[in-house]
C-alpha cells in the first residue's frame, strides 16, 4: 500500500494549490522540490528588511474574481500598480505605449495627433506582408517606437535580431491613447504583503514538504511511495529526454544591496538599448512602498539555455511545439502521473493563469470546484 495518496513534485504555485486542496479533501500528500525553498520562481527572500523577488519581478494581476478571492485567503495584497519605465539614450518613457509616451517622444498632446503620427510612420514603411518580427512591429507602430522601445529589448530577450525572429511572436503592440501608465488592464492587481513565500507557506501548512530532493532519486528509492504523482517538473526530463530536449530562454540575476534610500524611484525600469547587457533593473522596495534606509536592486540578464540551467521561457517554435506534442501524447499513457504547471505543460503562464490551471487540475483529480 502506498504511503501517500499524492506525491506532488514542485513546491511552486501549482503544486502548493493542489496539495492544499487535496489535503482539505482528506488525501495524504507529500510535496518535494529540488530547490532548498518553497514557492518556486515566485520565491521572495528578506534582505535589508525588503522582500526581494529572487527570480525576477512577479506582480499578481487578474480579471478572474475567483482567482483573486482565492489567493487573498493566504495573503493580504497591497494596492501596487505596475507602471514601468523604459530607458533609451538618456531618456525615460512610460510603458505601456500611451499618451505620456507619445507626448515625450513627439511632443503631441491629443490622441488624434498621436494616431496621426503613428499612421504616418506605418505608411512610410510600406510593409504589407510582414516576413519577420521587425517588419511586423514596424507595420504596427512605426519606426520611432520600434527603434526606441521594441528592438533592443526584444533582441536581448531572444538572443537574436528582430529580422531573424518570426513575425508571429508579436501578434499586436497595443497603443493606449490615454494618459494611463497602468501596465495591466486587469481590475485586480497587487503584491502580497510579506512576500510570496509566506503566501505559499500558508498554503502548505500541515503538509509534509521535503526540500533538496530530486524526483528521480526518490522514485528510484521508493517507487511505490504514492498512488498518484502530480509532476510539475520538465516533461522531457521526466522521460530522460528520450525524444529530444525542449528548449528555453534562461535568465541570470545580479542582486545588489545599495546604501541609499531610493535608487530609481520605481520598481521596474527596462533598458532598451541593445548595448546594455541587462533588460531591466528591479528595485524591490517599491513593490511594498518601503522606506528602509538601504535598497536592493536586481539586474536581469537574458541568457542562452543549456540542459541543467534554470528554464524560464519556453521557445514555442515549430520544432519545440512538435516535440512537446510527442511528449504530451506519451504522457497520456501514464496512468498514475499527471503533468502540470509551466514546465509540465511547456507553456508560459502568468500567475493568475497558473492558478486557474491549478483549479482545473483540482477539479479533474478531486472533483472539487474552486
Amino acid at each position: 500500500m502506498s504511503q501517500y495518496d499524492y506525491l506532488v513534485v514542485g513546491a511552486g504555485l501549482t503544486g502548493a494549490i493542489f496539495a492544499h486542496e487535496a489535503t482539505k479533501a482528506g488525501k495524504r500528500c507529500l510535496v518535494i522540490d529540488r530547490r532548498d525553498h518553497v514557492a518556486g520562481n515566485i520565491y521572495t527572500e528578506e534582505r535589508e528588511g525588503i522582500n526581494v523577488h529572487v527570480y525576477g519581478a512577479h506582480i499578481f494581476h487578474t480579471s478572474m474574481r475567483n482567482v483573486w478571492d482565492y489567493v487573498n485567503r493566504f495573503a493580504e495584497f497591497n494596492h501596487y500598480v505596475n507602471s514601468p519605465l523604459a530607458y533609451y539614450d538618456g531618456q525615460v518613457y512610460n510603458m505601456p505605449f500611451n499618451m505620456n509616451t507619445f507626448s515625450k517622444m513627439w511632443g503631441v498632446v491629443t490622441p488624434a495627433e498621436a494616431k496621426a503620427k503613428i499612421a504616418e510612420q506605418i505608411a512610410a514603411e510600406g510593409i504589407t506582408e510582414p516576413r519577420n518580427l521587425e517588419e511586423q512591429a514596424l507595420s504596427l507602430v512605426g519606426r520611432d517606437i520600434f527603434e526606441k522601445l521594441v528592438r533592443g529589448y526584444t533582441e536581448k530577450q531572444w538572443g537574436r535580431s528582430c529580422a531573424e525572429l518570426p513575425a508571429s511572436i508579436i501578434k499586436r503592440l497595443p497603443c493606449r491613447f490615454t494618459y494611463d501608465n497602468n501596465y495591466f488592464n486587469d481590475p485586480y492587481q497587487g503584491i502580497p504583503m510579506g512576500g510570496y513565500t509566506k503566501m505559499i507557506e500558508r498554503m502548505l501548512e500541515g503538509i509534509e514538504v521535503r526540500l533538496g530532493v530530486e524526483y528521480r532519486d526518490l522514485a528510484t528509492e521508493q517507487p511505490d511511495i504514492a498512488a498518484r504523482t502530480v509532476y510539475c517538473g520538465p516533461i522531457d526530463g521526466f522521460y530522460d529526454y528520450e525524444l529530444g530536449t525542449l528548449e528555453y530562454r534562461s535568465l541570470r540575476f545580479e542582486h545588489e544591496v545599495r546604501d541609499e534610500e531610493n535608487f530609481q524611484g520605481v520598481a521596474v525600469v527596462n533598458y532598451n538599448e541593445r548595448e546594455v547587457p541587462f533588460t531591466r533593473i528591479i528595485e524591490h522596495k517599491h513593490f511594498e512602498f518601503g522606506s528602509q534606509p538601504a535598497t536592493v536592486i536586481t539586474r536581469e540578464y537574458p541568457a542562452d539555455w543549456q540542459p541543467g540551467d534554470e528554464p524560464y521561457y519556453p521557445i514555442n517554435d515549430k520544432r519545440n511545439s512538435e516535440l512537446y506534442e510527442r511528449y504530451r501524447e506519451r504522457a497520456q499513457s501514464e496512468g498514475s502521473v499527471v503533468f502540470a504547471g509551466r514546465l509540465g505543460g511547456y507553456k508560459y503562464y502568468d500567475m493568475d493563469k497558473a492558478t486557474a490551471a491549478a483549479f482545473e487540475l483540482v477539479k479533474a483529480e478531486l472533483g472539487v470546484e474552486l
